[in-house]
């Protein structure tokens, strides 16, 4: 089991989250993606049907790969309404942000980009 954090902000590194997290999945491993820090503003341009990424984003979004994305991020960085139309979970468990230790007391291997 394995839960990517992706706090980078940068389009081309969260490709890397997604292709790594199929890929996973794709070999029977159970993947979950957590979008934090920066990365939580990537939601609104990954739900354009115009950006190049959108099926990858898509096909991990059918395959329940993504588990949440940051509740205190997503309201500092102004994506709180997208993150919501979109039907993200808001993890908030560690202080408004999403706790790792959650995630290692079930047993995953955390893979931060």
């Amino acid at each position: 089991m394995y839960c990517l954090y992706a706090f980078n902000g940068e389009m081309m590194c969260f490709v890397h989250v997604l292709l790594n997290g199929l890929d996973m999945a794709e070999r029977g491993n159970k993947v979950a993606i957590v979008f934090e820090g920066a990365a939580v503003t990537l939601i609104p341009e990954l739900a354009k049907e115009s950006n190049p990424f959108h099926a990858l984003y898509r096909k991990a979004r059918q395959q329940g790969l993504i588990d949440g994305a940051c509740r205190a991020c997503s309201v500092k960085l102004g994506v709180l309404d997208a993150v919501q139309e979109e039907h993200i979970p808001l993890l908030d468990g560690m202080s408004g942000h999403p706790s790792m230790a959650d995630y290692m007391d079930q047993g995953y291997t955390i893979i931060t980009f």
